[in-house]
């Protein structure tokens, strides 16, 4: 009987440390597993972002298979990535009226007038060529009320597609930052003055490529946010200058016939004025030969020869 009750609680103690041991191993597994698994939860929360965001933005609910496809394939491209111009030429009737619709049309739209330059031709025509500035959602309602504004002469329009530009530009930039953080820690723990020279030259560089790739990105930005369009408005022909290729009449004839006799006439002009001024000189010239030269060499006495000798003359009379 004492050996049965000795075992009894000897049994009973073995089975609670066994319990204990048990419930100590099954917590501390816990414990590690919950530790790995937030370990993993952390390591894989930026995945977990970078896949939801791409499932977000491509409109597609997760968890299928079909999902999985749609997110491996490439992001669709949309108008924030894509740089759009056009050039329209306008021939209007009146071209500073026309101007003012363009002026108000873009900045109703949320738009700005660029560059503006205006000229009259020969005839008197003015035209003008004015650089506008729309937001992309806007560009094809402001495209088609500026052609029209009058008769469409020529139309040119550009979409350029950025995409890899601006995810290029975005992950050197990511990059450049990281770099920059890791030289401002070294820089922190150097103690000797020609590593923290070095590394202030290091960070130099590195900060101004980033700033070059800041204005990169911002450049970009610029450009697919907002469509440029470059308009060219010019005056119709006047109704004297539609009427030149009729036949000629009578009175044009004359017409052109007096232009013709007025320029012999002047060219005449212009050629005895340019001869008159040698006409005078030689003039004056001759003057002086009949008024004072020929005068002094007629008066002048005339040479006679000396007579032979009376000795030659019996011997030429001989």
């Amino acid at each position: 009987m004492r050996t049965r009750r000795s075992v009894r609680p000897a049994r009973a103690l073995a089975g609670v440390l066994l319990a204990a041991a048990l419930a100590t191993g099954g917590c501390s597994a816990a414990g590690g597993d919950s530790a790995g698994s937030e370990a993993d939860d952390k390591a894989a929360a930026p995945a977990q972002e970078a896949a939801t965001d791409g499932g977000a933005k491509q409109g597609a609910p997760g968890g299928s298979a079909a999902d999985g496809a749609e997110a491996a394939t490439p992001p669709k491209v949309t108008a924030d990535h894509i740089i759009r111009t056009a050039s329209l030429t306008v021939r209007v009737k009146d071209v500073s009226e026309a101007l003012d619709e363009a002026r108000a049309t873009t900045e109703n739209a949320g738009g700005y007038v660029g560059n503006e330059t205006t000229r009259r031709d020969a005839e008197g025509r003015e035209h003008t060529r004015v650089v506008l500035r729309v937001p992309v959602e806007k560009y094809a309602d402001v495209l088609a009320g500026l052609e029209g504004a009058g008769k469409l002469v020529e139309r040119h329009a550009k979409a350029e597609d950025v995409t890899d530009q601006v995810v290029d530009v975005e992950s050197r930039i990511a990059s450049q930052r990281a770099s920059v953080a890791r030289v401002r820690e070294l820089m922190d723990r150097a103690s000797r003055l020609s590593d923290v020279v070095t590394l202030e030259g290091e960070l130099s560089t590195r900060q101004a490529e980033l700033e070059s790739l800041l204005a990169r990105q911002e450049s970009l930005k610029d450009r697919t946010s907002l469509a440029t369009i470059t308009l060219s408005l010019s005056g119709t022909p006047t109704e004297k200058a539609t009427t030149d290729d009729d036949d000629p009449g009578f009175v044009d004839a004359l017409t052109g016939g007096w232009d013709v006799f007025l320029t012999l006439l002047r060219w005449l002009a212009l050629a005895i004025g340019a001869v008159l001024p040698f006409a005078a000189v030689a003039a004056l010239l001759v003057l002086l030969w009949l008024k004072a030269v020929r005068p002094l060499l007629s008066r002048r006495p005339r040479t006679v020869p000396p007579a032979p000798p009376a000795g030659e003359r019996g011997t030429a009379g001989d």
